[in-house]
């Protein structure tokens, strides 16, 4: 997965959003150790400031955990996971439909489109 930083809203927010992402699709499992923080602010192109920010913010959130002399873990915990990512999915649902309604879907009728959507994705 490459990194996707954009100018509309704070980078750090961004790659905590990405990060969470790639932890989430298993990209970086569970109890895995993450890259450097140099080489992930290389990787993304970004400030290591800024990617030090972006995982202390998830530390804070007990997705990350640091050992002093080894680097910075992903969680093991999958309730932790599971509600992370459901968090996440809503997130971008309630987006779709502000969207949608600034289009003048109501929620019934975006509710149709999704049907359509998914009957023509089966064929």
């Amino acid at each position: 997965m490459t990194w996707d930083i954009r100018s509309d809203r704070p980078v750090y927010s961004q790659l905590i959003e990405q990060i969470q992402q790639r932890i989430i699709c298993g990209e970086y499992p569970l109890g895995s150790r993450l890259p450097s923080v140099r080489d992930m602010a290389t990787e993304a192109g970004v400030n290591p400031n800024t990617m030090q920010k972006a995982l202390s913010e998830l530390e804070r959130t007990g997705l990350l955990y640091s050992q002093r002399t080894s680097g910075r873990f992903i969680t093991e915990d999958r309730e932790l996971m599971m509600t992370m990512r459901e968090s996440l999915a809503k997130e971008q649902i309630k987006e779709f439909v502000e969207q949608m309604e600034k289009l003048g879907f109501t929620l019934q009728e975006i509710y149709a489109m999704l049907q359509k959507v998914e009957k023509e994705m089966e064929q």
